[in-house]
C-alpha cells in the first residue's frame, strides 16, 4: 500500500494524484530565519515583555503562602472553625 494521495476524478473514481508534491520548505525562506541570513545563525529574538521574576522573591512568595497556610489552619482548629 502507496501513502499516495488519491483524489476522485470526474466519475467518483480514486486516481493518484499526478506528478510530486511541491516541496513546502521553498516557501519558507524568510529573512529572519538562518539559511536566508548571511551568517546562516538564527538572529536573536528577544522578548522586551519578558522579565523573570528573580529567585530570592519566587522563593519567599511560597514560603510565605506556605507559612499563611500553617496559621490559617491553626487558627481555625484552636478557635473550633473546624470541629
Amino acid at each position: 500500500m502507496s501513502l499516495q494521495l488519491h483524489r476522485p476524478d470526474e466519475h467518483g473514481v480514486l486516481k493518484p494524484e499526478p506528478g510530486a508534491a511541491p516541496d513546502y520548505r521553498e516557501q519558507l525562506r524568510s529573512p529572519r530565519w538562518g539559511l536566508a541570513l548571511r551568517s546562516g545563525k538564527l538572529p536573536a529574538l528577544r522578548n522586551p515583555e519578558m522579565r523573570p521574576t528573580p529567585t530570592l522573591v519566587s522563593v519567599m512568595f511560597w514560603v510565605g503562602l506556605a507559612a499563611l497556610t500553617f496559621v490559617l489552619l491553626v487558627l481555625g482548629y484552636w478557635t473550633g472553625f473546624w470541629h
